[in-house]
């Protein structure tokens, strides 16, 4: 019966109806491969613009952190480079200044603690200089050449233990010179002026010492005992006063008003005060004192105190003038201190900025970045929650 009845149907209809039914077949055909081809590009969209978040995200931070890390190491190399510029003159003078305080400490001590030492050595030194003069004395009796040379000796012999340094604060047969720098001559002799020694005072005046006296009478006098010959000593010593007198050291500018004889013995020089009283102030009317080894390690003892205040003076300059120096580097540090501080201000100033255009002002990074989220992207990660609560 169905048979009969599609039979019935005209064939042109049922030619239409599945030409209809093919065209409506392709046509959902198409409309579905387009929808998933559609949903194929929003999903590569989707994954791309996370892709391009995290890339976006990663690329951002990874430049502000490198941004910010360079400035911070230069900011810090700068620093360090200032302020090893002004601690180094700093610890170098404070260094500098607790040395000279400290030698100056030490030298005062030495010096205080050791006077009573030195006096003692100075007296047992005088002993033992008496006794080697007396019998070197009678060993040279008769050579005035030698007897001279051995005075020398003597003389030189109590320079260098009193403790003044040889061609700094003494020297030992030195030409002289007048304020001309000319030569200074004996003006009955012609022969130049070198005094067996000369005797610096801080205040670059000198002390001009001789030696060359006669002990032939004395000699004969202790193996005799004869009145005359110590009268001759006596004259011998007189006549070398008087020769002493007429020589040139007045002419010597940087000359005291006095010249040393030094009698080498002691024995000698005793002698000679108790047969002529008056011989001391004889001797000291023509500018002349008459000294012996005890007389004269006396007198450089003094002066040794003199050079000795002269150097402390000195050290106490010094020491001001480094105080002086280390307040103006103080003074120089604080200052750049400050220029420090500044520039940290500055820095945190550009920091504050910054961080402004990522998250605090107005159309910021983060708020730009919320918007995309919100648009329907899809990233793995969040933004930090501080961040966040500042959109």
């Amino acid at each position: 019966m169905n048979y009969v009845l599609f039979a019935s149907i005209p064939v042109a209809f049922l030619l239409g109806w599945l030409l209809a039914k093919v065209r409506y077949t392709a046509a959902l055909a198409k409309a579905e491969a387009d929808v998933q081809a559609h949903a194929i590009r929003l999903q590569a969209q989707e994954a791309q613009v996370g892709h391009l978040q995290q890339t976006f995200g990663a690329t951002f931070e990874n430049l502000a952190n490198r941004i910010f890390d360079q400035k911070t190491a230069k900011f810090t190399q700068l620093n360090k480079e200032n302020m090893q510029a002004m601690l180094d003159p700093l610890g170098k003078s404070i260094v500098e200044f607790k040395e000279q305080v400290r030698q100056a400490y030490v030298s005062e001590s030495k010096e205080r603690f050791s006077l009573g030492e030195r006096v003692k050595e100075l007296a047992l030194l005088n002993q033992q200089l008496s006794q080697e003069a007396h019998n070197l004395t009678r060993a040279l009796k008769g050579e005035s050449k030698t007897q001279g040379r051995w005075g020398e000796m003597i003389l030189e012999s109590i320079l260098e233990k009193s403790g003044l340094r040889k061609g700094e604060e003494y020297f030992m047969e030195h030409q002289l010179f007048d304020a001309s720098g000319r030569p200074l001559k004996n003006e009955f002799t012609g022969s130049r002026l070198r005094p067996d020694a000369l005797v610096k005072y801080p205040d670059e005046r000198h002390v001009i010492i001789d030696a060359k006296v006669s002990l032939n009478a004395f000699i004969r006098y202790t193996e005799t005992n004869d009145p005359l010959e110590l009268a001759a000593h006596v004259q011998a010593i007189k006549g070398h006063i008087q020769e002493l007198n007429v020589r040139a050291y007045d002419d010597y500018h940087k000359s005291l008003d006095f010249v040393m004889m030094f009698i080498p013995n002691e024995a000698a020089y005793m002698a000679g005060l108790q047969k002529d009283p008056e011989l001391w102030s004889y001797a000291y009317d023509k500018r002349i004192l008459l000294v012996n080894p005890t007389s004269l390690i006396v007198s450089l003892k003094l002066i040794l105190d003199l050079w000795k205040r002269e150097y402390q003076n000195r050290n106490a300059q010094d020491i001001a003038d480094r105080g002086g120096r280390l307040y103006d580097k103080f003074v120089g540090f604080v200052t750049n201190l400050q220029r420090v501080g500044t520039a940290l201000g500055v820095a945190q100033s550009a920091y504050d900025d910054a961080f402004k255009q990522l998250s605090t002002g107005k159309d910021n990074l983060v708020q730009q970045a919320g918007k995309l989220k919100d648009l329907g992207i899809k990233a793995k990660n969040e933004l930090p929650e501080a961040l966040r609560d500042g959109e």
